[in-house]
């Protein structure tokens, strides 16, 4: 398991790493200019990786990206495919397109785009809770889509396998699934952190369903924390007053004290190391599914783990985007 600890930056995971980037095929979604799948492409770029292939809803904001990724080493093909997650059709054609890209072979990707704690009660195209579609249901489709260039990689390589990486938050703490109102009643019973903590915590348990299904065939899910930084998008929305309703939220839905981890921000160099050590670290491969914060697996709260509730949210994620995935 990693030696490193929450100060460690994504560049030394990667440099200690870099026999598991090179030669290999990274998808990695939600990687505009300023964001954490942004940091993780870029630092990838230094260890030859062959391929990035960057999944995201606007060209212009991955365009940064790209470009860092084409200065940082001309010889790594670079490419890029447009995707909604929020649109199921979007993310269909966009598998499509990725397989294509990648000629049906992928080592790794990285669940990274996602969106958080929307005040306003939203829905997408499906009539689903915005935060639920993005962070977890375009995922479930667009992973599962994907799988056969998962296990063509990982048949390929079996020492090292194909693995799938899903960014949660330490706000998945704040609620479980609600599997008896997952959207909120038409919006009746809607609060932005309930609906975040939700999201979340299904990043976590789609890690634990998909490693059930996919272990045995090489392929592997983590689920991990990157940790707070205010340099990224991600909450540009809100305002320092925002966050103090998560502590009374988590109380009433989990019972719990809600405890922010410590350092409570990394620096833009930090926030992708724990993506990192889950996508590349050898010694990790054994105990997926495993849940990682600060470049550490730890064990998540119960109700992010537990095997009833990882069937549960499966079945009802199929339900949702129209489709059985069976392996």
């Amino acid at each position: 398991m990693s030696v490193f600890d929450a100060t460690a930056t994504s560049e030394q995971i990667v440099e200690a790493f870099a026999s598991n980037v090179k030669g290999r095929t990274f998808v990695i979604t939600g990687a505009g200019g300023r964001s954490i799948g942004g940091s993780i492409a870029t630092t990838l770029a230094r260890a030859c990786p062959a391929h990035i292939l960057i999944a995201s809803r606007t060209l212009t904001k991955a365009e940064p990206v790209l470009a860092a990724i084409r200065e940082t080493d001309p010889s790594v093909r670079v490419s890029f495919v447009q995707v909604e997650l929020s649109d199921h059709a979007s993310a269909r054609r966009a598998a499509k397109e990725i397989l294509e890209a990648t000629t049906s072979k992928i080592d790794v990707i990285v669940n990274s785009a996602g969106n958080m704690a929307i005040k306003e009660y939203t829905v997408d195209k499906q009539g689903i809770e915005m935060q639920f579609s993005v962070n977890h249901l375009g995922h479930f489709l667009l992973t599962n889509l994907l799988v056969p260039g998962l296990l063509a990689a990982a048949s390929q390589n079996p020492d090292r396998g194909a693995r799938v990486i899903n960014l949660t938050s330490l706000g998945y703490r704040i609620s479980p699934i609600r599997f008896d109102d997952y959207n909120f009643s038409g919006g009746k019973t809607y609060d932005l952190w309930t609906a975040y903590g939700q999201a979340k915590t299904a990043n976590i348990l789609f890690s634990w369903g998909l490693t059930r299904r996919l272990k045995d065939r090489g392929v592997t899910s983590f689920a991990t924390h990157p940790g707070s930084n205010l340099e990224t998008q991600l909450g540009s929305h809100l305002a320092i007053e925002d966050y103090n309703s998560i502590f009374d939220i988590t109380k009433r839905n989990t019972g719990k004290e809600f405890v922010f981890d410590e350092p409570r921000f990394k620096s833009y160099a930090q926030i992708g190391a724990t993506p990192l050590t889950a996508a590349l670290d050898p010694s990790i491969t054994a105990k997926a599914p495993a849940y990682l914060e600060s470049n550490q697996i730890v064990t998540p709260a119960e109700h992010a783990s537990d095997p009833e509730a990882v069937e549960e949210l499966w079945k009802l994620s199929e339900k949702l985007v129209g489709q059985e995935f069976n392996y």
